[in-house]
């Protein structure tokens, strides 16, 4: 496969920082871990901390957490790769299409999540990371609205424009876990005004409507998406975000560039989707374009190269 067919969907391919952080935690190296994230602004540390994980890391953080309990950035890594466990296990299928066994051990994990980060919040009530991965369980555990809302109010306060928890709270706002289309988009373009213009967090625009389109009877998703008040919140947004004179390399340029390509390629708007496959080059990440079915970096390729030759042309 050449340079041109290549299809990164790792974030430490898009991250250094995210790369760092796991060469670090195979060595045991934590203080080089903290001496990576420690220099991130609050956005980014969260964003590294959820990803920096990986499948055997659940040893190292509970060792770190035992010499210090007091970590806060150990606590947050523990408590995402707990929770990781945990949604393996369940998957990401609708609730009706998950076992009880399943549902019992994905609990069981997230329990052992709650645990990490209660006592990580106690010790360490300022630290975003921590709150934003309370999110995540929240959702898993289904605490409700109140509490949802509680714990995302408490990563706002301390940091405004965290789109990983902004992430998660777009999740908790979609129907299919309790929350409705009429409070989401409403939502999802506050926190884009709120930000600065070249800022990501007009992506959360885009995610809000890929997931009405995919919650949609498959007979009327293309009828959504090519509406006239959709296509202009999705141009309204790419303008203030992705296509932005000001969109720099801040952590989530990736996922934003990602998902906008996703979408424009949907509505057949290549024109708008091959700038944005310029800037990723070989970078991709995996989610919206699971929605896509097959294999992701192959729906990934396809879509590029229709893009970029028509751009060409």
């Amino acid at each position: 496969m050449n340079g041109s067919d290549r299809v990164q969907l790792d974030p430490a391919d898009a991250y250094p920082e995210v790369a760092a952080v796991r060469e670090r935690l195979v060595a045991g190296d934590w203080a080089g871990v903290r001496g990576v994230v420690d220099g991130l602004p609050p956005a980014g540390r969260t964003m590294v901390i959820r990803q920096g994980g990986f499948a055997d890391a659940e040893r190292v953080l509970r060792e770190v957490l035992d010499r210090d309990p007091d970590d806060g950035a150990a606590a947050a890594m523990l408590g995402f790769r707990l929770i990781d466990i945990g949604w393996a296990i369940r998957s990401d299928a609708r609730a009706q299409y998950v076992s009880s066994q399943q549902f019992s051990e994905f609990h069981d994990w997230l329990r052992q999540a709650e645990a990490v980060l209660i006592d990580g919040a106690a010790r360490n009530p300022g630290d975003p990371a921590i709150w934003a991965a309370r999110l995540v369980s929240a959702r898993g555990l289904e605490v409700g609205p109140a509490e949802t809302r509680r714990r995302f109010d408490k990563v706002t306060a301390l940091d405004p424009h965290n789109l990983t928890a902004q992430f998660q709270m777009l999740q908790q706002l979609c129907p299919k876990w309790g929350g409705t289309w009429e409070t989401l988009h409403p939502w999802s373009r506050e926190q884009m005004l709120a930000a600065p213009p070249g800022a990501v967090q007009g992506v959360l625009v885009a995610e809000a409507h890929i997931e009405h389109w995919a919650d949609l009877p498959a007979g009327t998703r293309t009828a959504y998406l090519h509406g006239g008040p959709v296509r202009t919140e999705l141009r309204e947004a790419a303008e203030r975000s992705v296509l932005h004179p000001d969109f720099g390399r801040d952590h989530g340029w990736v996922e934003a560039a990602s998902t906008f390509a996703f979408v424009f390629s949907l509505i057949g708007d290549r024109r708008s989707a091959a700038p944005l496959f310029a800037l990723l080059g070989d970078r991709a990440t995996e989610y919206p374009w699971t929605y896509l079915g097959g294999d992701v970096a192959e729906q990934v390729r396809n879509h590029r190269r229709r893009a970029l030759a028509g751009a060409s042309r």
